[in-house]
């Protein structure tokens, strides 16, 4: 009970100085909880969505996916015929049946043919209109489609985009382009999470998206009473015989589930990553926090050894105080997690995602996890300023003497980082000289983690070194104040050592992904020049497969010399070694493609693959397969027939451009496949005629005015497009960083603020001796500098060797450009100085305004 009434007392003795630690803990288990907290509530309005609606039972053709429709390479979704509905009927249980048709492969445009489609990532689904949707959803404006002129909207999408009644839209489908009039607006009963939807009557659905009428893509059945919706699947199916896809309510709706937590899990998971590295920042400023507090109460912590507490009482008060530390931090960080899951959702909001408070959900394990992860972190970041305290000597109580230093411990810290620095170097150099990437990046993440646990740990013995070059370089030129800032630094080396190591793992991780970014975007740069030949790129940045109408669009655009057709499909391949290759990719083209795109070949010239029943493989496969030009390779296309293909060209497999792709032209294809099951095009390559360039490229752009769907775009667009895709990546991440940075910086406040404290005598005679207020907050102003640019140096300098280790294994795959991004290495380097500046900003005002003879008499 003594015990624990005098950690009670020292905690609230010192809450101004737990409170910065408090703050840390708080800000890690609020990212935790509120990850989990933001996670849970989406996935909870799936699961309603989801479930609300499902019908008891839903029938899908064969090829369908588990959720209800795969549209096909052609852009229309599989369909049945409607004889199966009759069919359906039949069966035992079942009360009703209807069939439904819808499609996800759409865009719709509005009278300006601007889209209508999220810019979230959500779906935009048209379909009929039909039971099971008037049963979920509720009707608030107009009526429901009853003609080929009429269609009706979600709420959401009509409130989004300012949609009302009598409003004319564009459904542009594989099909072609139907134009339809609002003739209502439908309200979901339950969240719609940001699905823009759009309904037409049976007859117009089915020839808008399949191009005939007669046909569903899915049959939903209702079960009798007293009928279990697996009896009904199992009565359905039998009255099928088998040919259809038959699931449950429960079926369809764990399947939609499990593509949403597919994706729900890296979002998920990739926010815990970032929440663990603010823990590991944080586990610093506690380990100061308390190391700090253990030294300024020596002479206390004697004077109760020589009173009669022992070791295991003193370290049992000092792990009591980081308990109450943690308690307090989680609890508070627990509320804060909840309300940033909210924030989350409100921003989700803003960027088109619905996501509803009604919906929150904070399941019992969210803050039993973040009180345990914030307790047990705090408690054993404080165990050894603990066992610190436990070693202090009552003879301490008679001295004016700190925390006991261990010499022998000094030493053997120093030989283990270097050791730990060593390994992880020599893992960093494996990772670069690797043949293979697999390989590399195993070795990639141990060198990271070894050589980051080296420079924490070799930290203070790197402090002393890297601070006085410093010093030389930017506190010399302050005098006498700039000379006592670099002198406070290296006072304790230890301390400097943690603070900076702080800073320094989240700018580590600035440095490393900023190089591997710069080398991405600066390799596929190189890359673009060596190897494509064509003036544009004509695609769809959402991957939608490029409509027959949109093709004879660009063909006929102006000052265009030629287009190059590129389809993607799968098929299987029996190659001369006996073996199959199941759903293998293959690229079908123009001829022209073999000048669009200057493909590096190992054997055969690549312009003969496109000669009729001809192909080409890449060297890898034709290694791994026994294949030589003039081998003959079985391929089954997919929803076509099989064709001996002769392999006239080898390519190189180190390509960055369509590394692997293994090509036929687009007449070899045709001869497979019908002509109802060609794929659509993924990309088109145009080329304008000499000295049209200009012309051609305004021509493009206003061909596809009626499809916003697709971005036509000149190689330097390209460029751009690629590094502002990977720019808003990197932003996002920095973003996420950002908070193990804000971490780091209370931690330089709370070091900076202890370290005033500790040495108030010391303040007060230097004041006592003419030192004014200005120059003592310009002290311990440069010291935060000083400080804050170690931590710099070290982050920023172990961020490049892993970014440029990354770079050599992303040189397996093609990149072969390293690119250290210096203006943005120089701008943290020098934005790490304000940091400093602004870390010391409290600590030197509280300096400044204390009372010199009550400083000097400070025991």
């Amino acid at each position: 009970m003594t015990v624990l009434k005098t950690s009670m007392r020292n905690f609230l003795a010192h809450k101004g100085r737990m409170a910065l630690s408090a703050v840390a803990v708080l800000l890690s288990v609020a990212f935790v909880c509120g990850t989990l907290v933001f996670t849970d509530t989406m996935n909870t309005t799936f699961d309603k969505l989801f479930a609300a609606t499902a019908s008891d039972v839903t029938v899908s053709a064969k090829d369908s996916s588990d959720t209800g429709e795969t549209t096909a390479d052609n852009g229309k979704p599989p369909v049945m015929p409607a004889s199966v509905v009759d069919e359906v009927v039949k069966a035992d249980g079942v009360k009703s049946a209807e069939g439904t048709v819808f499609s996800t492969s759409v865009t719709v445009v509005d009278a300006d043919k601007d889209s209508l489609s999220p810019t979230n990532g959500g779906p935009t689904i048209v379909g009929n209109w039909n039971g099971n949707d008037a049963r979920t959803m509720e009707i608030t404006s107009g009526s429901a489609p009853k003609g080929a002129d009429q269609v009706m909207v979600d709420a959401d999408t009509a409130d989004k985009h300012g949609l009302k009644l009598g409003d004319e839209i564009g459904i542009i489908t594989a099909v072609g382009t139907h134009r339809a009039k609002v003739s209502g607006i439908a309200d979901f009963n339950v969240t719609n999470p940001g699905a823009a939807l759009f309904y037409l009557d049976t007859k117009t659905a089915q020839q808008t998206l399949v191009g005939e009428t007669g046909v569903y893509t899915n049959v939903n059945v209702t079960a009798a009473a007293g009928v279990s919706d697996a009896q009904l699947k199992k009565n359905v199916a039998t009255a099928l015989d088998g040919g259809y896809k038959v699931q449950t309510a429960k079926e369809v709706a764990d399947a939609n589930a499990a593509d949403v937590q597919e994706f729900m899990g890296v979002i998920k998971y990739a926010m815990l990553g970032f929440a663990g590295i603010a823990f590991l920042v944080g586990v610093f400023l506690i380990i100061n926090t308390f190391s700090m507090l253990v030294a300024q109460r020596t002479r206390e912590i004697g004077l109760m050894r020589a009173i009669g507490s022992s070791r295991k009482q003193v370290n049992r008060s000092v792990l009591i105080e980081a308990l109450l530390l943690g308690l307090v931090g989680s609890v508070l960080g627990v509320g804060a997690g909840v309300g940033l899951a909210v924030g989350l959702m409100k921003l989700m909001g803003a960027m088109g995602m619905n996501l509803s408070t009604d919906d929150l959900t904070v399941v019992w394990t969210t803050p039993v996890i973040g009180l345990v992860l914030g307790v047990v972190v705090t408690v054993l970041a404080a165990y050894l300023p603990a066992r610190r305290a436990g070693k202090v000597s009552p003879m301490a109580a008679l001295r004016d003497a700190g925390a006991p230093a261990d010499a022998k411990a000094g030493v053997v810290r120093a030989v283990l980082g270097v050791l730990l620095t060593g390994a992880g170097g020599f893992g960093l150099y494996l990772a670069a000289a690797a043949d293979k990437a697999s390989e590399g990046a195993l070795w990639l993440g141990a060198g990271v983690v070894l050589s980051l646990i080296g420079f924490v740990v070799i930290g203070p013995l790197l402090a002393g070194a890297v601070v006085r070059v410093l010093g030389a370089i930017v506190l010399r030129m302050f005098g006498p104040v700039g000379r006592m800032a670099e002198r406070n630094a290296l006072r304790n080396p230890r301390r400097t050592g943690a603070t900076g190591a702080a800073l320094m793992i989240g700018l580590a991780l600035v440095a490393c992904l900023s190089v591997v970014g710069s080398s991405m975007v600066a390799s596929a740069t190189e890359e673009l020049d060596k190897s494509v030949g064509t003036d544009f790129i004509v695609q769809s940045d959402s991957g939608q497969l490029i409509t027959p109408q949109a093709v004879e669009a660009v063909k006929a655009a102006d000052g265009v010399d030629r287009v190059t057709e590129y389809k993607w499909t799968k098929a299987d391949f029996t190659t001369p070694d006996g073996k199959t290759s199941k759903d293998t990719a293959i690229t079908a083209a123009d001829p022209t493609y073999a000048q669009d795109l200057r493909v590096e070949t190992v054997a055969g010239n690549l312009a003969d693959a496109y000669r009729p029943d001809s192909m080409s493989v890449h060297e890898e496969y034709a290694k791994d397969h026994g294949i030589s030009l003039g081998s003959k390779i079985a391929v089954a296309f997919e929803g076509g027939s099989t064709a001996q293909l002769t392999v006239r060209a080898i390519t190189s497999s180190d390509a960055v451009i369509d590394q692997g792709a293994m090509y036929t032209s687009i007449d070899t294809l045709a001869n497979y496949v019908p002509a109802d099951k060609m794929p659509l095009d993924t990309l088109l390559f145009a080329s304008a005629k000499d000295g049209q360039e200009t012309a051609a490229y305004t021509a493009l752009k206003a061909a596809l005015d009626d499809y916003p769907q697709y971005s036509v775009r000149d190689q330097t667009d390209y460029k751009e497009a690629l590094k502002d895709q990977i720019g808003q990546l990197l932003n996002m991440i920095y973003g996420l960083l950002a908070l193990a940075i804000i971490v780091a910086i209370l931690g330089v406040v709370n070091t900076l603020a202890l370290s005033v404290v500790e040495r108030t005598r010391e303040i007060g005679l230097m004041r006592a001796i003419g030192l004014s207020r200005r120059q003592l907050r310009r002290m311990i102003r440069l010291e935060s500098v000083v400080i804050a640019l170690f931590g710099a140096l070290l982050g920023l300098g172990l961020g490049m060797g892993w970014g440029a280790t990354a770079q050599q294994l992303l040189a397996l795959e093609g990149l072969n450009v390293l690119e250290i991004p210096w203006p943005t290495i120089g701008a943290v380097f020098v934005g790490s100085a304000f940091v400093g500046l602004f870390a010391a900003l409290i600590p030197a005002f509280r300096a400044g305004r204390m009372n010199v003879l009550n400083a000097i008499a400070t025991e």
